[in-house]
């Protein structure tokens, strides 16, 4: 059965990557639909152009679902991140893909007329000042994704769930949390400052809803590790699903993202 929504925030796919999970992002897309779709950046993995791009039918049927989703009436906004940054020297061309609007922010006014900010979320990074260490950085969470895809490759070999190495990872680093405080805090700080009343992002690949003050803080996770979206209801809610439990629960095989 397919599910009808204001809007669906999702980000940080990765396409290019042997870690994007485009499999479990088909399936939710298939039985998701809304009248905004919004892209909060790194669809596309530019930085993975020199090391080893990887790219099957799969990723290239998501792009597929996004032009079919624009073609048909959904309004469907591309916000750039750190990893598709390239096409941030053209924005000044008013750059669209197909019927799908390609931007560096946008601000999203909810059913109750509130505003939100819409931003990928790398210019509030401070690590991003250091080149280096954001390569570091990426380089480490790139080998934790892949030893997860090699750990749960022999769970489900053994018929055991999914689990995450890379998200055990974050959570035992203690400097990642303090890094994750600071980078929420510090974002709606800004937002505050320009007078919205909260911020969506994602970039950190950590799916969460809070507020801080008075503005409501949202992150849509990623499709990397969480398998995780935003969505907009038609009232006045907010709400964050994780879409590899939410299959099990409704029995759908993934299997059939193809047909």
């Amino acid at each position: 059965m397919e599910q009808q929504y204001r809007s669906i925030f999702i980000s940080d796919i990765h396409l290019g990557t042997t870690g994007c999970q485009a499999d479990v992002l088909l399936s939710f897309l298939k039985r998701n639909t809304s009248q905004n779709l919004y892209l909060i950046g790194d669809i596309i993995d530019g930085w993975q152009v020199n090391n080893g791009f990887h790219w099957p039918q799969e990723h290239t049927n998501v792009i597929r679902r996004f032009l079919t989703a624009a073609k048909r009436g959904t309004k469907v906004i591309y916000v750039l991140g750190n990893h598709d940054e390239a096409l941030r020297k053209y924005l000044e061309f008013d750059i669209n893909f197909g019927s799908i609007s390609i931007v560096d922010e946008f601000i999203h006014i909810g059913v109750d007329d509130k505003k939100y900010l819409i931003t990928h979320g790398d210019y509030f990074d401070k690590t991003m000042q250091y080149p280096w260490l954001s390569y570091f950085g990426d380089r480490a969470y790139s080998y934790a994704v892949w030893t997860s895809g090699v750990i749960n490759r022999i769970r489900k070999y053994f018929n055991r769930p999914y689990w995450s190495f890379s998200g055990m990872m974050k959570t035992k680093a203690k400097g990642y949390l303090q890094y994750l405080y600071e980078f929420e805090e510090y974002i709606c700080k800004h937002a505050k400052s320009r007078n919205f009343s909260g911020v969506i992002c994602g970039h950190t690949h950590t799916a969460k809803i809070r507020d801080i003050e008075t503005i409501r803080y949202m992150n849509d996770g990623d499709w990397v590790d969480s398998c995780s979206a935003l969505v907009e209801d038609f009232s006045v809610n907010f709400e964050l699903i994780y879409w590899r439990e939410k299959h099990k629960q409704l029995n759908i095989d993934l299997n059939d993202f193809h047909n």
